[in-house]
């Protein structure tokens, strides 16, 4: 195993960027996803963070598993180590906070399955997206067939996981697999300005906003409402409830100061 970093991350100011390093296209290979557990990890813990952006830098996202790394392995193999890059999407989609995939170039298989962990997605015009696994005999499995179609519809979904079609930014922002579209430079930027104004929110609800949606799409709309209930009845018991509500009845909306607690 390569003892160079091919996961870097940094908090500062309230934003946590998690940036793939493993060039040429960011191949997600046992070390990476490995580094990338212990980088969620650490953003799950720290008490500063009140936002998070996954970027793999300014030429590619990520172009998907790494190949030659499965290329012999057999059932059994399968079974033991399919999970690891599965695990890393399901904590990058539990961290308790709005996540935003930051994608420049390729965002391929493995890769679209990490942004698709996120909470929202921001590609660059010339970004390529799409899940090929089926053109090499078998199918998306790090919660992809899972994911997408909550995304974008279950049809839309299995026209693109049944060619292995690969699509461009226009198309993705048309179906909703991307929010956000804008120039090759500028997309890490854009992924920081959407951020900005959950550095500045209530944390505690903005988690049980996430938590409310997340989970309410797992589960009937009488039980998701049963949730949904439950979670805000216990923001009353924050402060920030109390800060944003006295803000809007003497300063209108939009004014509060917030100190996620």
């Amino acid at each position: 195993m390569s003892g160079r970093t091919r996961v870097e991350l940094d908090i500062s100011g309230g934003l946590a960027v998690i940036t793939l390093t493993h060039p040429p296209v960011n191949a997600l290979d046992r070390q990476l996803v490995g580094e990338l557990v212990g980088a969620v990890d650490e953003v799950r813990r720290s008490e500063v963070a009140r936002a998070a952006v996954l970027t793999g830098g300014p030429k590619v996202f990520a172009a998907g598993g790494d190949v030659k790394e499965m290329l012999d392995w057999d059932y059994r193999r399968a079974v033991r180590d399919a999970h690891a890059l599965g695990d890393a999407c399901a904590a990058l989609a539990a961290l308790p906070m709005p996540v935003i995939a930051a994608i420049n170039g390729f965002a391929l298989g493995g890769g679209l399955e990490l942004a698709l962990a996120a909470d929202l997605r921001v590609c660059a015009t010339d970004a390529k997206l799409g899940f090929p696994e089926v053109l090499l005999g078998v199918i998306p499995g790090a919660g992809g067939t899972q994911r997408l179609p909550r995304v974008v519809g279950a049809s839309r979904a299995k026209e693109l996981i049944f060619s292995g079609r690969i699509i461009g930014a226009d198309r993705a922002r048309e179906i909703g697999l991307v929010d956000h579209v804008t120039g090759p430079e500028a997309v890490l930027d854009r992924a920081r300005e959407l951020a900005e104004p959950f550095l500045r929110g209530p944390a505690l609800a903005l988690r049980a906003a996430k938590t409310a949606v997340d989970r309410g799409l797992e589960t009937s709309v009488e039980n998701g409402l049963e949730l949904e209930r439950a979670l805000f009845a216990g923001l009353f018991a924050t402060e920030d409830r109390s800060v944003g509500m006295a803000s809007f009845v003497t300063d209108g909306i939009g004014k509060a100061e917030f100190h996620g607690r």
